[in-house]
């Protein structure tokens, strides 16, 4: 509309949303994904528009409602982060926990909710089970109680309580496995002893990477009007770096896939050598592995960057407080991870990663004065700095 400022004008267009009556859908995405377990049929068509208010002839007016408003989350430019940048290099955020459920796993649990239902694995009254770290676990209960499912979701001692809270407040059961106790097979044992649940599967389950490639990748390539030359992203499931690398070196070959990843994590020593290894202890929450999921394309990925927790913790707070941007800790770990890998570049370039989630889910832990001494961090402005050594170039193969 002629009315809309610029920036609106210029982003609606760039979307290719027409202006129906409801909700814009853009055009379909017809491309096939090579995931490393098979093909993803990728044929459906998605909303993956900017949803818009219409009225229509018989004057009613169309609003959205909670679940259309996944995806199509801001590209913010971080570049301000780290004024040393080289000209023309720029680090660009993709500000996902602006989804409803305030991270990046809405979108897997659409999609995997969706597809099931169509294919008759999912209907009404039945049960879905959710194996989680937090985050989808909370997409999960709040996408079922739009639903109408009951959901039961299970999480480790390593969640934080905002996230726990979250879950419950959408209704769903929540269980908190024992230290001992794997709580990913415990989704799998409950699914198989009752038969009307149905399990989310998201380390496994390739509609995971699928809904990256439909909606995350194609929605980085048009706000970046194609000129993405990297894409860094930790990785736990592995969907997102999986999915949406694969959709951007669809689109350029040239484009370079990094996965950053906590130190402790196995996914460094396998990314090299082929062996998982033993894991170490971590802190940032949602990211890394002491297991190789299936989700995981590794062929993708064209290096590795290892990321300190007190790194990823003094990023969330650098984030907060010169750009008003209040993230978790594995967006503090990819923020960390891309601008010192900016850092490296000579060649004008554009760094794309993930703000995977809001920092209100972390108030009792990265945000927590308390819980950072108890954990030996120093994230105050008065901090020395970490390292004196310059940035290295990521570890490839």
């Amino acid at each position: 509309p002629a009315s809309l400022p610029p920036p609106l004008s210029t982003t609606m267009a760039a979307l290719e949303a027409p202006l129906e009556h409801g909700i814009g859908q853009s055009k379909p995405l017809l491309k096939k994904a090579k995931i490393s377990a098979g093909e993803v049929d990728l044929s459906e068509t998605l909303n993956t528009a900017v949803p818009v208010y219409t009225e229509g002839a018989d004057g009613v007016v169309s609003y959205p409602r909670g679940f259309d408003l996944v995806g199509n989350t801001p590209l913010l430019d971080l570049s301000a982060v780290c004024p040393t940048l080289k000209p023309g290099v720029r680090v660009l955020g993709k500000a996902e926990f602006m989804n409803p459920g305030f991270s990046h796993k809405d979108r897997i649990i659409r999609n995997i909710l969706t597809k099931a239902e169509s294919q008759g694995k999912l209907y009404p009254g039945m049960t879905v089970v959710c194996a989680s770290s937090g985050n989808t676990g909370a997409s999960c209960a709040m996408l079922c109680s739009m639903r109408g499912y009951d959901c039961v979701v299970i999480t480790n001692s390593k969640c934080s309580k905002e996230k726990c809270d979250s879950i419950r407040a959408y209704g769903a059961n929540l269980m908190i496995a024992e230290p001992e106790q794997d709580y990913m097979q415990m989704e799998t044992d409950l699914a198989e002893e009752n038969p009307d649940w149905f399990s989310v599967n998201q380390y496994d389950n390739l509609d995971n990477p699928d809904a990256h490639y439909k909606t995350t990748g194609p929605e980085i390539y048009r706000q970046t009007c194609g000129t993405v030359t990297h894409f860094v992203m930790a990785g736990s499931t592995g969907g997102t770096i999986s999915g949406v690398g694969g959709y951007l070196k669809d689109q350029n070959p040239a484009v370079k896939v990094l996965l950053a990843d906590p130190v402790g994590s196995v996914f460094t020593n396998y990314f090299h050598t082929g062996e998982v290894g033993e894991g170490k202890k971590f802190l940032v929450e949602g990211v890394g592995k002491n297991n190789i999921p299936g989700c995981l394309d590794l062929t993708i990925v064209d290096g590795v960057l290892p990321v300190e927790d007190e790194d990823a913790f003094r990023m969330c707070y650098k984030l907060a407080k010169s750009e008003g941007i209040f993230v978790g800790g594995s967006a503090g770990l990819n923020v960390h991870a891309a601008i010192e890998y900016a850092k490296t570049l000579e060649a004008p370039a554009t760094v794309v990663t993930l703000l995977c989630d809001l920092g209100v889910k972390y108030l009792s832990k990265v945000y927590s004065a308390d819980w950072l001494r108890e954990n030996g961090f120093d994230c105050s402005d008065s901090a020395p700095p970490r390292s004196t050594t310059p940035p290295s170039p990521p570890q490839e193969r």
